[in-house]
C-alpha cells in the first residue's frame, strides 16, 4: 500500500485538497441552512459560531494523535518566547479572528463574493513581504497583483442587473459581507507573514496543534465574553457533532494533510499555480451545491481576477506558496 501511494504524483495530492477547499465554503452554507431545518428549541444547532468552534475540536481529536510524536515535551521546550508568542498572534488572526469574520460573512452575502474579495489575502501578504520581510516580487506578480486588485475592487462595487430591457451593471455601496471578508483577508495576510518571519523552524504538526487549539479557547472566550455562556447551548448536539466529526476530518485534516504532502512532493511553484484555480472551483461549488449563479458583476471581478492570477504565475518557476503552517486549522469559508 505505502509503495502504491508513493506512486502517486504530488500534483494530483494539490489538486484534491484545492478542490476540498474550494467546496468547503459552500458546504458550511448548506450545513448551516440544514440547520435551521432542524432546529432544538427554536435555535439552530448548527450556528456558525458552533460550526468553528466544534469543527476545531473535532480537527484537534485528528491531529493530536496524528502529530503526538511533535508534541513531546522535549520539542515544546525549544521553542523561544518570541516563537511562543508568534503563534499565539497567529492564532488569534488566523485561528479565531479571520474564521469568525468570514463565516459571518458567508451568513450576509453571496459565497462567490466572499470568494472574491478573500483574494485580497494574498495580494495584502505579498506587499506586506515586500514592506516587511524584504522580499522582492518579480514585476508578473507586482502586475498580476494591481490587475488582481482591480478584479476586487470591481466585484465589490459592480452589482446587480438593470431591471430595463437589456442588462446592464451600476454602481452600488459595498455590502457589509464584503467588509467583513476584506478584514478576514487582512488578518489572514498578518498571520502569514509573521509565519514567514517568526514561526519557519517549528513543525508543521506542532504548529498545526498548537494553532487550533489557541484559536478554540481564543475564540470560545471572545463569544463568551460578547454574546454570554447561553451562546453554546448547543455546541454538543448530537445532530451538530454528527455532522462536524464528517467534516472536520475531511474539510480539515484530509484536505490539510493532502496539501502537505503534495507540498513536499511537488514543490511550491507548482502548489501555487494549483492554488491560483481556489477561486473558480470555489465559484463552481457554489453553484452546483447551493445554485448560487455568478452575478454580471461576479463574473466581470472574477475575470480579471483570474487574469491577474495568470499574469502573476508567468514567473511561477520563482513563485512560492503560502507556509504550510499558515493555512492550517479550520477551512469552512
Amino acid at each position: 500500500m505505502a509503495a502504491l501511494l508513493a506512486k502517486i504524483p504530488g500534483q494530483l495530492y494539490l489538486w484534491v485538497a484545492v478542490a476540498i477547499f474550494a467546496a468547503s465554503g459552500a458546504v458550511t452554507k448548506q450545513l448551516t441552512e440544514l440547520g435551521t431545518q432542524h432546529p432544538i428549541d427554536g435555535r439552530n444547532p448548527i450556528s456558525f459560531c458552533n460550526l468553528l468552534f466544534v469543527g476545531n475540536l473535532c480537527a484537534l481529536l485528528v491531529l493530536i494523535p496524528l502529530y503526538r510524536k511533535q508534541l513531546s515535551p522535549a520539542i515544546l521546550r525549544q521553542f523561544s518566547r518570541g516563537d511562543w508568542l508568534g503563534m499565539v498572534a497567529v492564532a488569534l488572526l488566523a485561528g479565531a479572528l479571520a474564521p469568525a469574520l468570514i463565516l459571518i460573512a458567508l451568513s450576509q452575502t453571496m459565497i462567490n463574493d466572499v470568494t472574491l474579495v478573500g483574494r485580497l489575502e494574498p495580494l495584502l501578504t505579498l506587499a506586506l513581504s515586500a514592506w516587511w520581510l524584504r522580499e522582492r516580487p518579480t514585476p508578473w506578480q507586482t502586475t498580476g497583483a494591481a490587475v488582481c486588485f482591480l478584479g476586487v475592487i470591481v466585484t465589490v462595487t459592480l452589482q446587480g442587473v438593470s431591471a430595463g430591457g437589456m442588462a446592464a451593471l451600476h454602481l452600488s455601496t459595498t455590502g457589509r459581507g464584503e467588509w467583513l471578508t476584506a478584514f478576514g483577508a487582512v488578518a489572514l495576510a498578518l498571520a502569514n507573514i509573521i509565519s514567514r518571519a517568526r514561526l519557519g523552524r517549528i513543525p508543521i504538526g506542532t504548529f498545526a496543534v498548537v494553532r487550533t487549539t489557541l484559536g478554540t479557547v481564543i475564540f470560545f472566550g471572545i463569544a463568551l465574553y460578547l454574546f454570554g455562556s447561553h451562546h453554546f447551548v448547543d455546541a454538543f448536539s448530537p445532530f451538530l457533532w454528527e455532522w462536524m466529526l464528517l467534516y472536520g476530518m475531511l474539510i480539515v485534516v484530509v484536505g490539510q494533510s493532502l496539501w502537505l504532502l503534495g507540498l513536499k512532493r511537488a514543490g511550491s511553484a507548482q502548489a501555487a499555480v494549483i492554488q491560483a484555480f481556489h477561486p473558480l472551483g470555489a465559484i463552481l461549488a457554489a453553484y452546483w451545491l447551493l445554485g448560487e449563479a455568478p452575478t454580471p458583476a461576479q463574473y466581470a471581478g472574477g475575470g480579471i481576477i483570474l487574469f491577474g492570477i495568470a499574469l502573476s504565475l508567468v514567473g511561477s518557476g520563482r513563485t512560492t506558496a503560502p507556509p504550510p503552517g499558515a493555512g492550517m486549522g479550520f477551512k469552512g469559508w
